[in-house]
């Protein structure tokens, strides 16, 4: 299953769960995933993220999306890809 930034996901290996936060594409294909625990320290900082092989975390939790903003979003940022590629010079 693939991994959508928001799910809450465990890595398999060591246990650890947090939110999948960031998703990182290597050249040659690899793909890495970091991982926020939830919660906070005492003195009210963040606990430290973990990076993780994809293929090494399972999801726990879907995050839920509203799929009309979703698609919108990703259309948009296509667009603007479009528009800058064109862009006279």
């Amino acid at each position: 299953m693939k991994i959508n930034l928001g799910d809450k996901v465990k890595d398999t290996v060591t246990g650890f769960k947090g939110i999948a936060i960031a998703r990182t594409i290597w050249l040659h294909g690899c793909a890495r995933i970091t991982v926020q625990p939830e919660g906070v320290q005492k003195d009210g900082k963040l606990y430290e993220t973990q990076v993780f092989d994809e293929p090494q975390l399972i999801v726990l939790t879907v995050k839920k999306r509203p799929e009309a903003a979703w698609r919108m979003r990703q259309t948009l940022i296509i667009l603007r890809f479009r528009q800058q590629d064109t862009a006279p010079d």
